[in-house]
């Protein structure tokens, strides 16, 4: 007897129906999609982007001052409020420089003076400027400003030294009024050095300066020792050469480093510098300066190679014909201290007296 087969039946195969994907799954699948896609095309645009940077300065070279200075990168505190990143014997005043420059400065007195100094104003910290002890004005580098944690640390190490730390925001940094250029900053630091020197009372005032510092620096030393009023000293940490770009084949550029592995594009920096009057002409100004100097650089140093600290030492000490007024110190690249790093050195203090004993002899 023949069995009915019921065409509604589905066959025995002995595997399982497959399962219809539900909507959960139909979910994380475009999920999944639309995640890739957004991540493609960020990566292209950022690609497009590095790429085009350097003709896009071509076009607008105003956009180099920018870059180089990089002040529009933000530091999110209260500049007036010193107190609030533990300065507890600092004071934030505002100076002007020029009409239509203020400039956001903070002087951190020694810490020997803590005690004395909580509640004082503005005129207790001026005249303490005369109390004998060694003024440091430092001169910080590009982007950010004066609350920035390596420049607080510089501060900390003077204050605890014994001696004055001034730190000024130049125009359109921090809280600072105006936009940055080369004659800018350099008026700036003059104006800064007056005006401590005029409430010194005779204490040594040396300028420390960091990176773009370094060319503020030897500017105003030049200057300086031109109109005959020389200051006491200059540090140099982390220096360049120029910031114009001397070789780019020979020496990667601090302003450029992302490009490093692309030699060629920073040749489309080479005219640009000048036509912005962005020189910064650290070797010529060491030709001229007969300053004592102390030279600071880390061996892993990322934005300048410490090679160009060797050679500014040379440099400087052919021009003072002189061992003892020239000092470089290279601190050793296994700490880590990079580029803004040095203040963290447990001998850095130990060479900062050192010199400034040096200067008193």
């Amino acid at each position: 007897m023949r069995r009915r087969v019921d065409e509604n039946i589905p066959e025995r195969t002995g595997k399982k129906p497959k399962e219809t994907p539900n909507a959960e799954w139909h979910e994380e699948t475009r999920s999944r999609s639309s995640w890739k896609t957004w991540i493609k095309w960020t990566l292209l645009f950022l690609c497009v982007l590095y790429v085009a940077t350097p003709f896009i300065i071509r076009l607008f070279p105003g956009l180099l001052q920018h870059l180089v200075y990089s002040h529009a990168v933000l530091y999110f505190v209260d500049l007036s409020r010193p107190s609030d990143l533990g300065l507890n014997h600092t004071v934030n005043m505002y100076l002007t420089s020029e009409e239509g420059v203020t400039l956001g400065v903070w002087h951190t007195v020694p810490e020997k003076k803590w005690k004395e100094a909580q509640g004082k104003g503005l005129d207790w910290y001026e005249k303490s400027l005369g109390d004998g002890s060694p003024v440091f004005i430092y001169l910080h580098g590009n982007t950010n400003n004066r609350a920035a944690p390596h420049r607080i640390g510089v501060a900390n190490v003077l204050s605890s030294l014994g001696y004055h730390a001034v730190v000024m925001d130049y125009r359109g940094f921090g809280d600072s009024t105006g936009e940055p250029t080369e004659a800018g900053l350099s008026t700036d630091a003059l104006y800064l050095y007056h005006w401590v020197r005029a409430r010194s009372k005779g204490s040594l005032v040396v300028i420390w300066g960091h990176s773009l510092g370094t060319g503020v620096s030897t500017n105003i030393a030049v200057k300086l020792q031109e109109q005959g009023t020389p200051v006491d000293a200059v540090i140099l940490e982390g220096a360049f050469k120029t910031a114009k770009i001397p070789n780019p084949s020979k020496y990667p550029h601090p302003f450029t480093w992302y490009y490093r592995r692309f030699p060629y594009i920073q040749y489309f920096f080479q005219d640009l510098h000048e036509r912005n009057k962005l020189i910064f002409p650290t070797d010529e100004n060491l030709k001229k300066m007969r300053t004592p100097l102390l030279i600071l650089h880390s061996k892993d140093d990322h934005l300048v190679p410490y090679q160009l600290a060797e050679e500014r030492y040379r440099i400087a000490k052919t021009a003072l014909k002189s061992d003892d007024k020239v000092k470089l110190v290279l601190f050793d690249g296994s700490h880590g201290y990079l580029h803004n790093g040095l203040y963290r050195d447990p001998a850095l203090p130990g060479i900062v007296r050192e010199f400034v004993q040096s200067l008193k002899a």
